[in-house]
């Protein structure tokens, strides 16, 4: 898969705005300076597509991209700790009701960052996830931070501690490009699938 001409749709702030698409929504979340605006771009091949925010934390709206097959949504960062707690009701409420729209997303890209095993905004991430029965994938950031001989071993950590074994969670890095191609795969196969989904749904109310 090669993305061209990923553009920017709307950013929304509430639940009555939530995109909806004849396409697919994926959406990318994780924690604030993990690497998700890096992440995009590098998928994009695009600098400058998703912004970085200057103060981490501080961004809570949901970012749409147009990335051709697929609609991108950019998740709001948690876990910031100087913000307030006021600030992560609002995200957490913008959450709650964004994994509980059964029309506004298909799978969610997950981010860890490699080097640390999983905090425990990540492992309630995980239960969001796993409460609303969303399919997501896991991707390890940052993996030129460390030497190539650790990434072995620090991907079967995080899918360990994250009880969905090490197959489930894919190392990358924005910097490099390693497991760009990787994750353009498994992309790629979750779109077959919800195409076949959606076809074979047509086929039976016919």
């Amino acid at each position: 898969m090669i993305i061209k001409n990923a553009k920017f749709i709307t950013s929304v702030a509430d639940s009555k705005n939530f995109l909806v698409s004849d396409r697919p929504i994926i959406a990318v979340c994780g924690k604030s300076n993990v690497g998700k605006s890096s992440l995009i771009n590098a998928l994009a091949n695009k600098k400058g597509l998703a912004r970085t925010s200057v103060t981490p934390g501080r961004t809570r709206l949901i970012n749409y991209f147009d990335f051709g097959e697929f609609i991108l949504a950019d998740l709001p960062g948690y876990g910031f700790a100087k913000v307030s707690d006021s600030e992560k009701k609002k995200w957490a409420k913008l959450m709650e009701e964004y994994f509980a729209s059964d029309k506004a997303l298909n799978h969610v890209i997950m981010l860890v960052d490699i080097r640390h095993d999983p905090t425990k905004d990540d492992l309630s991430m995980i239960n969001y996830l796993h409460s609303y029965a969303l399919p997501f994938t896991v991707v390890a950031t940052k993996a030129d931070k460390i030497g190539k001989t650790r990434i072995y071993e620090r991907v079967k950590s995080i899918g360990n501690y994250l009880a969905i074994g090490m197959d489930k969670v894919i190392a990358t890095s924005a910097e490099t490009g390693y497991g760009k191609d990787k994750l353009l795969t498994k992309i790629e196969e979750v779109l077959q699938i919800l195409n076949d989904d959606f076809y074979n749904s047509a086929e039976e109310d016919e």
